[in-house]
């Protein structure tokens, strides 16, 4: 009677643990034979232990392999080998770190009358142009192509679109790679990268290649143990570019915001031998990007171009598509017809004081905080000779701001900034802060004034450590991080000193001149939004009725300018009008 006892606890057995190996091998997913072989090899195991069959050396194949190792080493590195399949798999690229970043290339219709701005820089890459639609015609005469073009400047000023022009006016394949893409957590995938972009390259010559961001993957080589194998990478890339033969008319371009961190061997001649400096577009240049991207519209009003160049000094060209880009879609939000000056206007100040915030509601006391803090800042920026023109100041909130004043850029686009200025700059950030003690007291100023008070202290930490514009001081540059702690000590007060005599400038010109803060401030609690206009003629009046004057009176001329216009769109159509016949007498 045992036996059929010990046989039925055995089966039941059998059927838990073969219900269990199921299920853990479907997790696993693994191919059959190998489920199989594992499945057996488990069962046998289980056996072995309960008893159940020898475990002895004239037992089981099975156990006889596992004693020797092979199976043990097989089965730990299936497992290490189904780890690093599973860890790959989260990365972005999974499976496919290893192909090449550019599967095909590209077929540019871009060309030099879609860059505009700079003209300069246009005129130079014409050469290449010449040189990759004939190249018999140069390198008859012993010239070569430039083997790498370095494009450098801040971010939007025209870099990829540039290269993409040249390679549309030329007729030549354009390969595009970004520098993050050669940097990858396996050692030796950069390098492969590289070698299959210049393969592609080299079969459909003459191309261009265009690195974006090369500084990513050609920043200086060092030794830091955060990137090992970040040598390979450019060592890969230098390699490449000294393997050109003058036959295959391969040229390489890169763009990069920071030139100064690139590795000396990748920018010295025979790599990147011509190096291009695009910057940020004059007035002339800003007025051929904005006439551009407006007349890609569908339909415009007649806008001034002239001024709203004249406002977007410091903008790149990516800034000034987003600009245009934005008065249109406000223009098709109000299902007008067209996008005229108004919607231009308010794009701008979108951009350059944020969006507002219409549905926050504010107390009459915090209205009235803002008024004053913001008519400080107006009030010296108007009567600092050196100060920059107020463009508009409002207390409308926008962004993380309860109030903005915006200034507006000198039209003659200065590179560089006088003493005189950025004095002028620490006097207006201080004007904020002043009108709210003189309104409430020292002890109930609010932190309204943070910001100004941060960028004060930066600008004057600027002009004593990096413009050598300090008294005191002298004509030294000082990197605060590497100084003894006397040296920091003194930096540290001759700081405080410029900032709290622009303190006291900007306090005495508020309390000289406070009946004309309040009545700045009672116009912006008015009419919320200032234009530098409209600041002038209520300073010079003292009147705030001047102000609605004003308004009314641009009002008309808007509406006559828009009339006008109507009638000149109506007249052709008029002339052309067929008279009536004339009715034959009965």
């Amino acid at each position: 009677m045992k036996n059929p006892k010990k046989k039925t606890k055995s089966s039941v057995s059998r059927e838990t643990i073969n219900s269990s190996i199921q299920n853990l091998l479907k997790s696993y997913d693994l191919p059959a034979k190998n489920a199989t072989m594992l499945r057996l090899g488990i069962e046998e195991g289980l056996q072995i232990a309960n008893g159940q069959k020898s475990g002895g050396d004239s037992g089981s194949s099975f156990h006889s392999f596992y004693s020797k190792g092979i199976v043990r080493d097989f089965l730990l590195f299936g497992i290490l080998a189904y780890i690093v399949y599973k860890t790959v798999q989260k990365f972005p690229k999974g499976m496919s770190m290893f192909k090449s970043t550019t599967e095909k290339a590209i077929v540019s219709d871009v060309t030099f009358d879609d860059v505009c701005g700079i003209d300069e820089v246009k005129d130079e890459m014409k050469d290449i142009v010449e040189y990759l639609r004939d190249p018999e015609k140069f390198t008859k005469l012993g010239a070569k192509l430039p083997k790498g073009i370095l494009f450098i400047g801040p971010p939007g000023t025209g870099k990829t679109l540039l290269a993409k022009a040249v390679a549309g006016e030329a007729g030549v394949p354009f390969f595009y790679a970004s520098g993050s893409e050669f940097d990858e957590l396996f050692v030796g995938v950069g390098a492969l990268r590289i070698r299959q972009l210049f393969e592609k390259a080299r079969a459909q010559s003459p191309a261009i290649i265009f690195i974006d961001e090369i500084d990513a993957c050609g920043s200086k080589r060092s030794n830091s143990s955060r990137q090992p194998y970040a040598r390979q990478t450019i060592n890969q890339l230098l390699q490449e570019m000294d393997g050109f033969a003058s036959k295959e008319h391969i040229i390489v371009m890169g763009a990069t915001n920071t030139g100064e961190i690139l590795d000396k061997a990748l920018t010295r001649p025979g790599r990147f031998d011509q190096k291009v400096n695009i910057m940020l577009p004059d007035i002339k240049g800003r007025k051929d990007i904005l006439n551009l991207y407006i007349g890609k519209l569908g339909s415009t009003s007649e806008v001034n171009v002239d001024r709203i160049a004249s406002l977007t000094g410091g903008m790149s060209g990516a800034d000034l598509n987003n600009l245009v880009n934005q008065a249109a879609l406000r223009a098709a939000k109000n299902s007008k017809e067209t996008v005229d000056q108004e919607d231009l206007e308010y794009a701008l100040d979108k951009i350059r004081m944020g969006p507002e915030l219409k549905t926050r509601i504010r107390t009459e006391k915090d209205l009235k905080n803002t008024a004053h803090h913001e008519a400080g800042h107006a009030l010296v920026a108007y009567y600092t000779p050196a100060a920059q023109n107020i463009y508009k100041a409002t207390i409308r909130q926008r962004g993380q701001a309860l109030g903005h004043v915006s200034l507006m850029p000198s039209a003659e686009d200065e590179i560089s900034q006088s003493k005189a200025q950025l004095l002028a700059m620490l006097d207006i950030c201080m004007g904020g802060r002043i009108a709210e003690e003189i309104l409430h007291g020292k002890e109930k100023v609010s932190t309204g004034a943070s910001s100004d008070i941060q960028s004060a202290t930066v600008t004057a930490y600027k002009l004593v450590c990096q413009y050598g514009m300090s008294d005191k001081l002298g004509l030294m540059t000082y990197d605060i991080d590497h100084l003894s702690q006397e040296t920091k000590r003194v930096v540290e007060m001759e700081v405080k000193n410029v900032l709290e005599t622009s303190y006291e400038k900007a306090r005495k010109l508020l309390t000289t001149r406070s009946n004309e803060h309040v009545l700045l401030a009672e116009a912006l609690i008015r009419y919320e939004t200032l234009t530098m206009d409209e600041i002038k003629v209520l300073l010079e009046s003292g009147d705030l009725q001047k102000i609605g004057t004003l308004r009314q009176k641009e009002e008309r001329a808007r509406l006559k300018k828009k009339l006008e216009k109507s009638i000149a769109i109506a007249a052709p159509v008029i002339d052309y009008v067929p008279a009536a016949p004339e009715q034959a007498e009965p």
